[in-house]
């Protein structure tokens, strides 16, 4: 008997218990569709966390100013200004892991534009901010060096700031007020989107620091030159903890720390956030990866009891064939066949089902689904093992009847 009568054979054997087939195909089915919805979403989480990291710009790290203690209380990060313009200079200057390093000082205000106003984030950045957030002009020019150096009254918007204040118009060359200040709008920002902490990026003005410090937000009175926040923006392929360990002792060495002092200052690291999301990201695959498995091998374990009592039922049917010339691998052939499709048609229809369920995850929770060609064929191969690893035994057993014995079978 060829491979396609045994095909055949082994169908019509399905078809003739057709509700017994389809029971014993749903531990399959159900653990495959498990399977494929756990790899698209868990993919796409994992692909939203590095979209999210890379608009934050790669090799990044923030160092936030350090905190004050006022009558006992701790009033948080960036409450004490401890970080300078001259610190992001010597960052580097110093250190040759360290592509650019750029200080920003932040502040909210509210903006005018003829009738509308919105209120938002105003930054004030060191001309290697864009550079370090990998972040582009869309529409318009950027600062030119005269702007930083005399605080020039020009900014640059993110998207949200324009829909709001201009709407469909064409906002370069407008005219805004910021605390009462007039500036010119000279450009608008690439799109952004949501950081990792859920901001909205575009929701933004940016300003020359000097401008920032002159006429919108102010300097401290202790250090004109303080600044809330450094970006430094580590090159490829450098370490970059170890960029962070150098970053950390130049900065203690510069604000003359103690070695029993703690750090006046906050270092985030954001490799470290995207490796922290990934990590939950494998831990929930692993668990419905587990939940998976265990479908599978219920179904598996259903699929060698169905076949065990088909074997028992056509025990006269093997037997009549063996009389007529069949050969025990023929028989071997067939049971074992009729195992793998009901495990594979389980499959097929569970990567079905499957994909149903992510794409109903991303609809109803907005949640981002990527289904990846290597997971469905690799869903599709394990059932084929689940049915040729439980059917097996059955069909073994099948192949090694003696043909007396079975014709004799009640």
């Amino acid at each position: 008997m060829n491979l396609l009568e045994a095909v055949r054979s082994s169908l019509e054997a399905l078809r003739a218990n057709l509700l017994r087939s389809l029971l014993t195909m749903l531990g399959i089915f159900i653990g495959v569709a498990a399977v494929i919805a756990m790899v698209a979403v868990g993919s796409g989480a994992r692909e939203l966390v590095l979209q999210q990291i890379k608009s934050l710009g790669s090799n990044l790290m923030i160092i936030v100013s350090g905190s004050v203690t006022s009558g006992g209380v701790r009033m948080g990060s960036g409450s004490r200004l401890t970080l300078s313009e001259d610190d992001a200079v010597a960052l580097q200057r110093e250190i040759p892991s360290i592509q650019v390093s750029a200080g920003i000082m932040r502040g909210t205000a509210q903006l005018v534009a003829g009738n509308l106003n919105w209120s938002t984030v105003v930054q004030g950045v060191h001309p290697g901010y864009f550079e370090a957030r990998e972040w582009e002009i869309d529409q318009g020019r950027g600062f030119n060096p005269e702007e930083f150096d005399s605080a020039g009254q020009t900014l640059l918007i993110g998207y949200t700031v324009a829909y709001n204040l201009f709407g469909e118009s064409d906002p370069v060359g407008q005219q805004v007020r910021v605390k009462n200040v007039p500036f010119t709008v000279i450009g608008v920002l690439q799109r952004k989107g949501q950081n990792t902490f859920g901001q909205d990026q575009d929701d933004t003005v940016i300003v020359p620091l000097t401008t920032a410090k002159r006429r919108v937000l102010g300097t401290s009175q202790a250090n004109a030159r303080a600044v809330g926040t450094i970006l430094v923006k580590v090159r490829d392929g450098d370490d970059m903890a170890e960029a962070e360990q150098q970053i950390r002792n130049l900065l203690r060495q510069r604000h003359r720390l103690q070695p029993h002092q703690d750090d006046d200052f906050w270092m985030r690291n954001l490799s470290e956030v995207a490796e922290t999301r990934d990590a939950s990201s494998r831990t929930l695959a692993l668990l419905l990866a587990a939940v998976a498995a265990v479908s599978l091998i219920v179904g598996g374990i259903g699929i060698m009891n169905i076949m065990l009592v088909s074997v028992t039922e056509r025990t006269r049917e093997i037997g009549l064939r063996l009389a007529v010339g069949a050969r025990r691998r023929d028989i071997l052939a067939q049971f074992l066949i009729e195992a793998v499709s009901l495990s594979m048609i389980g499959g097929v229809a569970g990567v079905a089902l499957g994909a149903g369920a992510a794409v109903a995850i991303a609809r109803v929770g907005g949640w981002p689904i990527l289904i990846q060609p290597e997971a469905v064929a690799l869903a599709v191969g394990f059932s084929a093992l689940v049915g040729i690893f439980f059917g097996f035994y059955p069909a073994r057993r099948a192949a090694q009847l003696d043909p007396i014995e079975a014709l004799r079978h009640e």
